[in-house]
């Protein structure tokens, strides 16, 4: 980074709570009782502040702070990344550094064949439609094709006006019987959420045998064959869901079908950037929500908010995924106080609400902003990638257990009552 002329600037940890799409993590203060401070989740406003300021380009290894679930690739409360900021940039600018910096990290440090860039650009939309999730593992290469239309006038009632997702698999009717039952069995799993595994093989005479194959009629076969590229011996799944659902069962089975059939690509890091973000999502509560970085610039401008359904708005937003992973995050900002106070209208904020919560961001944009963009991998999830680890806390000193608990230094614990009243805290632990 500091070859490619960013300048290393380090920003505050006691910071200011921002939707950045997970829960902060609050800090009393003892001098201005009842308020608080945020963990930041990530430096946004900062390195936004620092492009308006007049620097170019910005970086650091910053420490972030997010309280959320833990999983295998996402250690509890903390992690760290490689946040930079550039002004006057573009996606296409942001794409650069990214396929410099991280080939060369992973090259360094890997006997494994690592990708070199131009990385592959996927359309959300596209990686949602042929792998089920919007980080594929492009080292696995089975895709998920649509059959809706091709079962539109099916007898099987299991189909009728559900939407139709299908996996072909090469070679994949050498399997017995026992292996379609497990598959079906996997499905069905709480983590799945299937109701069922539908399922047909195609043996070398072209006969269609096995599982569904007596509700596909003449005119399904020769489609599967010569529309969908089903050949001789391959089989193929089926999932029959409404869309959203079917669309992420689909991914699962796509998964695992890589895992049990050993078809992922060996000793090789594969990456691609997922372009082309919804800007907003319903929340679980029906309302329209930021669905990705609420600063980012959405496609359209201003325009687009005041005409367009905020549902179909999309926004210069994108990730890099690395063999299933997501290793960076990153925008083309927002730079603009009234497509910025419009954007935040949509997701239920005033403009009252984003001069008191982002104050100095917005009154920084009154004075002319450059246009600007950055991203931020992931340091730990690189290191886990490149050590070949299962879980991030194989890499983490000092881990935090599934309960993010420390249980060597036993935090978090409990305080005595002097400290609670020194930041005029009284505990409520119905």
């Amino acid at each position: 980074m500091d070859e490619l002329q960013f300048t290393e600037i380090q920003t505050p940890i006691l910071a200011n709570s921002s939707p950045e799409g997970a829960r902060d993590y609050l800090v009393p203060s003892r001098l201005n009782p009842g308020e608080f401070y945020a963990l930041p989740q990530a430096p946004q406003q900062f390195k936004q502040l620092l492009m308006v300021s007049g620097f170019n380009k910005y970086y650091q290894i910053a420490p972030c702070f997010r309280d959320e679930d833990p999983r295998a690739d996402r250690a509890p409360g903390e992690f760290y990344q490689l946040d930079f900021e550039m002004s006057f940039a573009t996606q296409e600018d942001v794409f650069k550094v990214i396929e410099e910096v991280v080939p060369y990290t992973f090259a360094k440090y890997t006997s494994w064949k690592v990708d070199k860039g131009p990385f592959i650009r996927i359309p959300y939309k596209e990686a949602m439609e042929k792998y089920g999730i919007d980080k594929p593992d492009l080292r696995n290469p089975l895709i998920i094709q649509d059959g809706t239309q091709l079962f539109e006038n099916t007898e099987f009632n299991a189909f009728k006006g559900k939407t139709v997702k299908m996996i072909i698999v090469p070679e994949g009717a050498k399997q017995g019987r026992k292996f379609f039952d497990k598959m079906e069995e996997y499905a069905k799993t709480e983590e799945v959420g299937a109701k069922g595994l539908a399922w047909t093989k195609i043996e070398e005479t072209g006969e269609f045998t096995g599982g569904i194959s007596k509700f596909i009629t003449e005119e399904n076969k020769q489609q599967l064959q010569n529309k969908y590229g089903a050949e001789k011996n391959s089989s193929i799944f089926f999932i029959a869901d409404e869309f959203e659902k079917a669309q992420k069962i689909a991914g699962l089975i796509r998964i695992e079908l890589g895992k049990r059939l050993d078809l992922i690509e060996k000793n090789v890091y594969k990456f691609c950037f997922i372009v082309d973000f919804p800007m907003y999502e319903l929340s679980d509560e029906g309302k329209i929500d930021f669905s990705h970085n609420p600063f980012s610039m959405p496609q359209g401008g201003l325009e687009a908010l005041e005409n367009k359904n905020p549902l179909e708005i999309l926004a210069y937003q994108y990730d890099l995924v690395c063999n299933g992973y997501e290793m960076a995050s990153g925008a083309v900002r927002n730079h603009d106080p009234e497509i910025m106070v419009k954007a935040f209208e949509i997701a239920g904020y005033t403009k009252q609400d984003v001069e008191e919560r982002f104050g100095a961001l917005y009154n920084a944009f009154q004075y002319g902003t450059p246009p600007h963009a950055g991203a931020a991998p992931g340091i730990d999830r690189m290191v886990m990638l490149i050590a070949n680890a299962q879980n991030i806390r194989e890499v983490i000193a000092f881990p935090k257990n599934k309960k993010a608990r420390d249980l060597l230094m036993k935090a978090p614990s409990t305080v005595m009552p002097e400290q609670l009243k020194d930041v005029h805290i009284k505990l409520d632990m119905q």
